[in-house]
């Protein structure tokens, strides 16, 4: 399965004001294990970046103005996104955005990255598994030990990695002895609370013949080495090979 964890930045909160992207930042995952590819581009807005905007992320208009305008990469963009799963955290902002930059474009050019793409929210996805809490990514970051200590300043990109470790640990990491539940504490008294789970796709791989191949071949190792009876060999569970 590939995912592309996607993070945006912009000169302001509403493209319905005009507002305009001006910083994407990609990261692929295939099979939940991260991978070296890719995509960042600072993009020219063709306006003045708001002072609230500049204080979150401190991307100013002369920088921006020696930048490519979106018509120019929205096909390496889009290349690059096509077919995968989008994980953003408040997807409908950063969706909003490049859908209202994709309708000033050609029309042959997509309408809606969702015509190209599927999306996963981080943010809706901790709202059910970690409700009346805080939920920001720096509050997920600190929640599941994930190393955000860099962001001094919001980055699509640093942001879109820091998203990645934080929606792996979130699907996939055990924080706590619960096996699928979240402890809070309440009056004084620890309570479990079970974890929602739900609308996750939790990729499952099996091992290969050449590995177990190689597992058996590690076996036999041990078994040469030992001078007492082999306890994977005895056990309920064993495979006809002596295997586990």
């Amino acid at each position: 399965m590939r995912q592309v964890v996607l993070d945006t930045e912009t000169t302001g909160l509403e493209p319905e004001a005009g507002h305009r992207i001006i910083e994407i930042g990609c990261v692929e995952l295939v099979n939940r294990r991260a991978t070296r590819n890719t995509f960042h581009r600072y993009v020219n807005p063709e306006r003045a970046v708001e002072p609230g905007a500049l204080e979150v992320h401190g991307i100013g208009d002369d920088f921006l103005a020696t930048q490519p305008r979106f018509a120019e990469i929205v096909e390496d963009f889009v290349g690059f996104v096509s077919g995968a799963q989008l994980v953003i955290h408040n997807a409908d902002f950063d969706v909003g955005f490049i859908n209202h930059e994709l309708r000033k474009l050609a029309a042959d050019a997509p309408q809606d990255i969702l015509e190209r793409c599927a999306v996963l929210d981080t943010l809706a996805l901790a709202r059910r598994m970690h409700p009346g809490q805080r939920n920001s990514l720096d509050a997920l970051a600190k929640r599941y030990n994930v190393d955000n200590s860099k962001r001094e300043l919001h980055g699509a990109l640093l942001d879109a990695q820091i998203l990645a470790d934080v929606y792996l640990a979130m699907t996939g990491g055990q924080v706590s002895l619960g096996l699928g539940a979240e402890e809070t504490e309440v009056g004084g008294r620890r309570q479990w609370r079970a974890i929602d789970r739900e609308g996750l796709n939790l990729v499952v791989l099996n091992a290969s013949d050449e590995e177990r191949a190689a597992h058996r071949a590690m076996l036999e190792r041990m078994r040469s080495h030992c001078k007492r009876p082999i306890l994977w060999e005895s056990s309920p569970h064993a495979a006809s090979d002596g295997t586990l």
